[in-house]
């Protein structure tokens, strides 16, 4: 097969444990409750060969999970209309930078940690030091997507909010117990890449792994490709 990457990135990347190709796998927009055996059955096995893995998008998986919160059961408040004021937007989006997103994030955390982590993100700021806001939140915070106030690839994704995926780690043995994929589950954007689980099968340590993927060769627009294949080349 072919190998084909999306535009501005890359079939082939160099690695500390070898050269591998990227596949990216065009899928149609999944709809929340589909079934993610069902889709890597219809959209990867075809393509997949012994020794090859898969990345998967973590949206897509929660997705399947129905990992949803709707815009109109989110009523911002005071402290999310002023907090969401003074995130930083990066390249990748505009994070917790809107009230619906910002308001989420309390009724996840709570508010005094949010209001813990807005303290330590000022001050760590003023010593050039960025993201300290999502870690003091925690990762199920800075892996929220969906909730944009402006136009996106995909319309759906202004009307809810996408949690990160229930037991990655699970969903992926789930998935080479009954397809034969090796997987692993990702968070991963153009600045920054989370593996949040893999197949118990897969040897690789997430540092390897997070160097095969480093370049997100998902994309973070509207792609459509969640599922990228990954082989090794000889």
């Amino acid at each position: 097969m072919e190998f084909v990457a999306n535009e501005s990135k890359k079939v082939e990347i160099e690695t500390s444990t070898g050269t591998y190709q990227r596949h990216a796998i065009q899928t149609h927009f999944v709809q929340i409750g589909e079934s993610y055996i069902d889709l890597i059955e219809r959209y990867v096995k075809p393509l997949y060969e012994e020794g090859d893995l898969l990345s998967i998008s973590e949206k897509i998986i929660a997705l399947c999970q129905k990992r949803i919160v709707y815009r109109k059961d989110i009523h911002p408040g005071f402290w999310a209309k002023l907090l969401c004021r003074f995130v930083h937007v990066t390249p990748a989006g505009p994070g917790a930078g809107t009230p619906h997103k910002m308001q989420l994030i309390i009724m996840i955390c709570g508010l005094p940690r949010v209001l813990l982590a807005a303290f330590c993100s000022a001050v760590t700021k003023l010593f050039g030091k960025k993201g300290v806001f999502y870690k003091v939140c925690g990762h199920e915070v800075d892996g929220i997507d969906g909730l944009i106030d402006y136009d996106i690839s995909f319309k759906e994704y202004v009307d809810y909010g996408i949690l990160n995926p229930e037991n990655p780690v699970g969903v992926c043995d789930e998935i080479y117990e009954k397809t034969g994929v090796k997987a692993m589950i990702i968070d991963a954007s153009d600045i920054d890449c989370e593996i949040l689980g893999k197949c118990g099968t897969v040897t690789l340590t997430d540092d390897q792994l997070r160097e095969i993927v480093s370049d997100n060769p998902a994309g973070q627009d509207g792609q459509c490709t969640p599922f990228i294949l990954i082989r090794k080349k000889n």
